[in-house]
């Protein structure tokens, strides 16, 4: 089987006056078997045409839009999208076709990729989707089948170590606009918060918000796999023809024999860890191995053995939150378990769990296949599906039904209420969204840097420390001095682009590292008591926690700005005050 490269489809998406946005072309076809001009869609990918052409789009001759699809089966990582919109009066075409009858043709061209390469991506996007509308012939399709190859021929993972990762993304411009902000924003996806994000045009929304996710370390490069884990909502009529003969995308779980039976991850000081996608949704009893070799086509682990497992059906959406649970061994206790063996298992390992950071109470246990018997098993720790670092980076905050949508259509609406969907990073362009503030947490109103968040309770857990202040007042004193040097704006170490991020890096590295120490109440409370207890009960934190990372016993355990209170810091909080 030849090897796919990270670029898995080009499509043209348009504007049909009757029928609305739809699929026009796409190389490969999006479904075997179908031709490049079919409009039929996958079921994970039914909102593809709106992400493609966003709402609104046509008060913009162009834009440009990134967004997340859910994975197909056997794909068990997300699919970042870039799209390229633009529009052409209709009387300039060389070719017009029959079904034309508006004045003007908008269209997308869109590029479905498994690297989260945005902006790189965007750039050469941007080129062809120009040379591609100069044509004025839309039927002339080769230039585009020439960009699937050239970028599957000059992209590749190891682009993702460097800084062509961030290309597009400026926390600077970020600092610049929402000043201490940055921070109140860094803390409430810290808190796995419902946090919706709006503006128009498009690109100013996404641009932002992946912005603010490349402060977390390792985020925009590894910590989005399973972010988009969602299923599309059917009609009635639809579930009952498809509920039994289309393999669902839950349904279909490939995990390697090899990982499975080799539960304890090793981590080297500098080295990466990979703790393979090995997602068994809902899973807590036996697991018969799966007969069907052709609903899914899983990746193959490192010495080619792959085991594919069936999930049983759920009796409730609630029980679809995540690919890994995490159980309290209270809830383990009043479950009806027909082994008796398991259970004592499970009390002797509950036991002997580390007790840093949590009791062994409340501290969580993953349930986990084995890879041999087909048995779930329980064992210490969580397993992220994440490629972590030495420190434990990224942090597993866009799992477990936790969503990250640069962008969502109208039609993904339902999506904020959705029992299955822990929370989510979602932005939006339709007022609709930012009208309905029962749906989410905080709101983030881009264009006037104002970040309305609802309950009052949140806010104090959110107020920052005397400690943030200073970090938030160091940021922005270094940002601004450079900006009206034209020579020198953004391109220096100290107020740049990276030094942010290198800040912001620091700054968690620190927060984690204090949380590890003993007797560390007054460490703690330079990051916020409040908020470092609602830290500690998110699934990012216990997942991390769960597990042991010695390389933080070498970084300075206590808050970069802590120090004695001054009327300098008076002066800060005043401002504070003011500008919220």
């Amino acid at each position: 089987m030849e090897k796919r490269g990270p670029v898995l489809h080009i499509v043209v998406v348009g504007f049909h006056h009757k029928k609305g946005c739809q699929v026009e072309f796409s190389y490969p076809p999006l479904k075997h078997g179908e031709g490049h001009d079919s409009q039929s869609l996958p079921e994970e990918w039914k909102y593809l045409p709106f992400l493609a052409l966003p709402d609104g789009a046509h008060n913009y001759q162009e834009d440009t839009v990134f967004f997340h699809l859910p994975p197909r089966c056997g794909d068990r990582t997300t699919v970042y999208g870039v799209s390229c919109y633009r529009q052409i009066e209709a009387k300039a075409l060389k070719v017009r076709q029959a079904d034309i009858t508006r004045e003007t043709v908008q269209k997308s061209v869109c590029v479905l990729s498994q690297l989260p390469l945005y902006g790189l991506l965007q750039a050469k996007l941007q080129l062809i989707t120009h040379a591609y509308f100069e044509e004025k012939d839309f039927s002339q399709i080769s230039i585009l089948k020439e960009l699937y190859d050239h970028m599957n021929s000059s992209l590749g993972s190891t682009l993702l170590e460097g800084s062509q990762v961030y290309l597009g993304l400026s926390p600077r411009d970020l600092v610049l606009h929402f000043r201490h902000k940055v921070l109140i924003l860094f803390k409430l996806i810290l808190l796995e918060k419902k946090v919706l994000f709006y503006i128009s045009p498009v690109n100013r929304l996404v641009g932002a918000l992946m912005t603010v996710l490349s402060l977390f370390p390792g985020m925009i490069e590894h910590g989005l796999t399973d972010c988009s884990q969602y299923r599309p909502r059917k009609s009635i009529s639809e579930d009952a023809g498809l509920q039994e003969n289309t393999p669902r995308l839950d349904d279909c779980v490939c995990v390697s024999a090899a990982d499975t039976s080799n539960t304890n991850l090793g981590m080297g000081e500098g080295g990466r860890k990979m703790a393979e996608n090995r997602s068994v949704e809902g899973q807590k009893a036996n697991l018969p191995s799966s007969q069907s070799e052709k609903s899914c086509n899983g990746a193959q682990s490192s010495n080619g053995t792959v085991q594919r497992l069936k999930v049983p059906s759920r009796t409730s959406p609630a029980s679809s939150e995540s690919d890994w649970e995490t159980l309290d061994p209270s809830i383990l206790e009043e479950s009806n378990l027909k082994e008796r063996e398991r259970e004592n298992t499970a009390s002797e390992q509950a036991e002997n769990l580390p007790n840093e950071g949590m009791s062994s109470e409340s501290l969580p246990i993953t349930v986990q296949p084995q890879a041999n018997t087909g048995h779930a098993v329980l064992v210490p720790g969580l397993i992220s599906g994440l490629e972590e670092d030495q420190y434990g980076m990224p942090l597993a905050i866009f799992t477990k039904g936790y969503l990250c949508l640069p962008y969502m259509a109208l039609q993904q609406h339902h999506l904020l209420s959705d029992v299955a969907v822990r929370g989510f990073v979602a932005g939006a362009t339709n007022i609709l969204f930012r009208q309905q503030k029962h749906l989410s947490d905080a709101i983030v109103e881009i264009e006037d840097a104002h970040v309305q968040i609802h309950d009052p309770e949140l806010r104090k857990i959110l107020n920052p420390t005397t400690a943030d202040l200073r970090f938030a007042d160091y940021l922005v004193k270094h940002v601004t001095e450079n900006r009206d040097d034209v020579f020198l704006d953004g391109t220096g170490w100290e107020g740049g682009d990276e030094w942010i991020r290198a800040q912001f890096s620091a700054y968690l590295h620190a927060l984690l590292a204090a949380v590890l120490q003993p007797d560390n109440e007054k460490t703690l409370s330079d990051f916020g008591t409040a908020f470092v207890a609602a830290w500690k009960n998110t699934h990012n934190y216990r997942v991390w926690n769960s597990n042991k990372h010695p390389a933080l016993a070498e970084v300075n355990s206590s808050h970069p700005f802590q120090g004695q209170y001054s009327v300098s810091d008076v002066k800060l909080r005043l401002s504070h005050i003011s500008l919220v």
